[in-house]
């Protein structure tokens, strides 16, 4: 879904210098399925630490850092996001429901601001 969504995101998903040629090789890369299961390790990581989100603020600027030095922009979160709903909606079915949806996108919205500030921080020395 999330080619589908903007396929300018390709080109970001590059791996040992490599560029896919078409979404469905990028999607069935190794390399792209590993990084899918980190991102689903920070979702892990942050349903876990629901009730103390804080406390992975510092890894979560980092990994915003790390982002924006690849070329992401911040705005392509607001894809992941819509693709993440997408799939929780298609594999819960009728248990996702709008307050199921709220809760979710509240969740996304916390990680990507703690992300977010990974932008809005200066290189040490600036």
């Amino acid at each position: 879904r999330l080619f589908d969504l903007d396929p300018d995101l390709l080109p970001l998903f590059q791996y040992n210098c490599k560029q896919f040629a078409s979404p469905q090789e990028c999607l069935s890369a190794p390399e792209f399925l590993d990084h899918i299961r980190k991102v689903m390790l920070v979702i892990d990581a942050a349903v876990s630490h629901l009730e103390n989100l804080s406390c992975l603020e510092e890894y979560l600027c980092n990994l915003g850092k790390k982002h924006q030095a690849v070329g992401v922009k911040v705005e392509s979160f607001s894809t992941v996001g819509e693709s993440l709903l997408y799939m929780l909606e298609k594999c819960l079915g009728t248990a996702f429901s709008p307050e199921v949806q709220e809760a979710w996108s509240k969740l996304y919205n916390a990680v990507v601001k703690a992300m977010q500030r990974g932008w809005e921080t200066l290189p040490e020395g600036d």
